[in-house]
């Protein structure tokens, strides 16, 4: 492996030595971009398929694994779970073509977006209203003096109390939904 530093881009730029050696740890975190643990956890979830290990204990990857790790991060990227990751590279490392699947998975996700979108653009007209009403609320409220404002958007929107944020990563929304239907 060679690394350039390039001024102009103010980054490193990691390159693989044309032999197509294997990689250890560190080199392949290096090239993809992320950290030795990442890996670990890539490999202990299933999505990459275990290092061979020297004699010493390094874990060393083929070349095509960066190729691999980056197609993770990317899935991952665009909203794919570490689950559904699993079952789709579990089902092309035993020679399947999930492609079908693939691509129901990215729908799914679409709709979920248009769906999360929807969401956010109804928040921010809330939002919107209540900045207005506490703007004129603030007028009139001497300095130091508390106006109240978070409690009047609570009393304006009780919906609010039992609802989850939008703003809450997908991931976190299906636990916390996960466990309000288990308290119910």
């Amino acid at each position: 492996m060679t690394v350039e530093y390039i001024p102009q881009m103010r980054m490193l730029m990691a390159t693989i030595k044309p032999s197509g050696h294997a990689l250890r740890s560190g080199e392949l975190a290096a090239l993809a971009g992320v950290s030795r643990d990442t890996l670990r956890h890539y490999e202990r979830q299933g999505l990459l398929p275990p290092a061979q290990r020297s004699a010493n204990g390094y874990r060393h990857y083929p070349p095509q694994a960066l190729a691999r790790v980056r197609l993770v991060r990317a899935a991952l990227g665009i909203g794919f779970t570490v689950e559904e990751l699993r079952e789709v590279l579990s089902a092309r490392d035993h020679g399947l073509a999930p492609c079908h699947r693939v691509h129901a998975l990215a729908v799914e996700k679409a709709v979920a977006l248009e769906l999360q979108i929807a969401e956010l653009q109804r928040l921010h007209r809330s939002l919107q209203a209540a900045i207005r009403a506490w703007s004129r609320m603030l007028k009139s409220t001497g300095p130091g003096q508390p106006a109240g404002l978070l409690e009047l958007f609570v009393a304006h929107h009780p919906e609010s109390v039992r609802a989850i944020s939008p703003l809450v990563s997908p991931g976190l929304k299906r636990k916390l939904e996960k466990k309000e239907g288990n308290t119910k």
